[in-house]
């Protein structure tokens, strides 16, 4: 069995990516891993290679900005990176900059991608998610995260990443057809310190929302505010260990961020009610899925 890995990354040093932690937290299940470097205005280039492993094999890619409405270029980079994985690969396992996967999980995946490599009907395997916020010690918990996604993918180039880069779909927009295993992906896009997360959250307003969103963004650059991490609606206690490639980053926190975890700050009494029967009954009602679990 060969797995290829793959990612893209921009600005990781400017937006404070945790990406040599993510590429590294997949290295021992992947036999290459292919990194889409942007056109990046820190040294990114210069981080990725400094990871030195004869595994990553790195292409050069300039962002298109006529593509910034929606996070549409943030599909096409992630595709630039799937059409430079190997031919002969059975699997491809996306990991985007901001995430990373735990050790303990890594024969768990391992033991599922050789189970279902020549089970043709499964075309992708689905992860189960923490999302980090605010600090390495809380998880956002509430309807606005997604609860899993995509993140392994048999090698067929007519699989395409969708929307904004979040999950995949076949070329004729069909969902794929995927098994859910015991694994979580830790996301941790939403840790920085405020100020770097301001810097973040500016950036990828210009990514969202075209002209639009351009304009926006460079209004709160001017501001140049820290992020306020209180406008949240529900965060619990992450009760659990990070995976090894983060102790450092865990240890350098530098910024405090404390919060009620019993105080909730639900839009509607509707997100109250799935809230309270997910923690009651661990059933997320309506949450939508880019997928076929099956």
């Amino acid at each position: 069995m060969k797995v290829s890995g793959f990612t893209f990354v921009k600005n990781a040093i400017k937006y404070g990516y945790p990406v040599v932690e993510s590429i590294t937290s997949i290295l021992p299940v992947v036999d290459e891993m292919i990194v889409c470097l942007g056109d990046s205005e820190d040294d990114t280039n210069a981080l990725i290679a400094s990871i030195g492993s004869d595994k990553i094999k790195m292409i050069h890619s300039v962002w298109d900005d006529s593509l910034r409405e929606g996070g549409k270029v943030l599909a096409v980079e992630t595709d630039k990176a799937i059409a430079a994985t190997a031919a002969d690969s059975d699997w491809l396992f996306y990991i985007q900059a901001d995430e990373a996967v735990h050790e303990q999980y890594h024969s768990t995946i391992v033991d599922a991608m050789k189970k279902y490599k020549d089970d043709k009907r499964v075309e992708g395997l689905l992860f189960n998610y923490h999302h980090f916020y605010g600090s390495y010690k809380y998880i956002g918990d509430g309807r606005s995260w997604y609860s899993k996604e995509i993140r392994i993918i048999r090698n067929d180039k007519r699989i395409k990443s969708y929307r904004d880069a979040q999950g995949f779909r076949w070329d004729d927009n069909r969902k794929l057809n995927v098994k859910l295993i015991d694994a979580y992906i830790y996301h941790y896009g939403w840790v920085r310190n405020p100020l770097t997360m301001q810097q973040k959250a500016v950036g990828f307003s210009k990514l969202w929302r075209g002209e639009e969103g351009k304009k926006a963004g460079e209004e709160k650059e001017k501001a140049a505010t820290a992020f306020d991490y209180s406008k949240i609606d529900s965060v619990t206690l992450f009760k659990g260990t990070h995976p090894a490639v983060m102790k450092d980053l865990v240890a350098k926190e530098d910024w405090n961020f404390e919060i009620d975890i019993q105080k909730k700050n639900f839009k509607n009494t509707k997100h109250r009610i799935l809230y309270f029967i997910w923690q009651k009954f661990g059933w997320r009602p309506f949450e939508y899925s880019n997928y076929h679990k099956i």
